[in-house]
């Protein structure tokens, strides 16, 4: 973690119990690929879903909230077995507030990430709420921090490490990968 983070935001970190996740500009760099076929593919970050992977692992759960739904996303978050995924049209607070209600967490325990419009409700209501780099300009004002790295370029992973760190649970995982 940054040592600039302010201590505020480390309280922060500590608290939460979820990790909820945009899809596209998020875990993946935007990009979209369709065959000719009518099928798609996307090209998502291991960093990020070993980070992902790391959260689940401590107890933190996870969920992606895509207003977009694709087959390609699907499949990595069974891969990773995400928690949650909503893929659907309408706004993401009303899906947020599912996921929240199925867990019994609340909203000051959700870490959100977001990078465009469509994400300005959770991000608002978060007790985190992030913008990846590069976010729309009105997101990254929006969110409480900004990553370093970009959508689908670590930015998850990079979240998941500060989590980690806040919580204390980082340094003995290093340990036990180093070992």
């Amino acid at each position: 973690m940054r040592t600039s983070m302010p201590q505020t935001l480390r309280a922060r970190l500590r608290r939460v119990r979820l990790l909820l996740c945009d899809v596209d500009g998020v875990l993946t760099d935007g990009t979209v690929i369709v065959r000719g076929r009518g099928d798609e593919a996307k090209r998502f970050n291991l960093r990020d879903g070993q980070g992902l992977v790391l959260l689940r692992r401590c107890g933190i759960r996870v969920g992606w909230i895509s207003s977009r739904p694709s087959a390609a996303t699907a499949r990595r978050a069974r891969e990773l077995k995400v928690d949650f995924l909503v893929q659907r049209k309408g706004p993401k607070v009303a899906a947020v507030e599912e996921i929240l209600a199925h867990t019994g967490c609340s909203w000051t325990e959700v870490c959100y990430v977001g990078d465009d419009w469509v994400d300005l409700g959770p991000l608002r209501r978060a007790g985190v709420g992030v913008a990846v780099a590069d976010a729309a300009p009105e997101v990254r004002a929006t969110a409480r921090v900004v990553t370093q790295a970009a959508g689908g370029q670590g930015a998850v992973r990079e979240i998941a490490d500060w989590i980690l760190e806040a919580q204390g649970k980082k340094a003995a995982l290093v340990a036990e990968f180093a070992a």
